[in-house]
């Protein structure tokens, strides 16, 4: 049973597969069918925001799950898709979030790039 107050969305059919594949996600998902470039000119071309805003529109969700890629495109993709839902939804109070992003398991702080680290101590969690 699927949980009706949360839609995450993602770039790409292989990305739904994959969180499904965790088994944690139980709320419903929409694919974009991609990112946007950072100097698109028509960024709403480039990904399927229409069908986006029909589903959200119709739907009952209490927050939107940004779940994209942790790159350029990804975060640009994100913030353009941020400025749209808070501009279009104004009254419906959704929270919006994206993934925590950090350090994965197994991986050696000496071998990390500066923003994995800068992103890791950012989402780090109390023990």
């Amino acid at each position: 049973n699927r949980d009706n107050n949360q839609l995450m969305i993602v770039s790409r059919d292989i990305d739904f597969e994959a969180i499904e594949k965790s088994k944690f996600y139980s709320g419903y998902y929409f694919i974009l069918g991609g990112t946007i470039p950072i100097l698109d000119k028509e960024p709403e071309k480039k990904v399927r925001l229409n069908e986006l805003l029909n589903k959200i529109n119709g739907g009952d969700y209490k927050e939107i799950i940004l779940s994209l890629n942790a790159n350029a495109e990804g975060e640009h993709t994100a913030d353009f898709i941020n400025d749209i839902l808070k501009n279009k939804f104004p009254d419906k109070n959704l929270t919006i979030s994206v993934l925590g992003r950090g350090l994965s398991t197994g991986t050696e702080l000496e071998y990390s790039d500066s923003s994995t680290i800068k992103s890791a101590l950012k989402n780090r969690e109390r023990v």
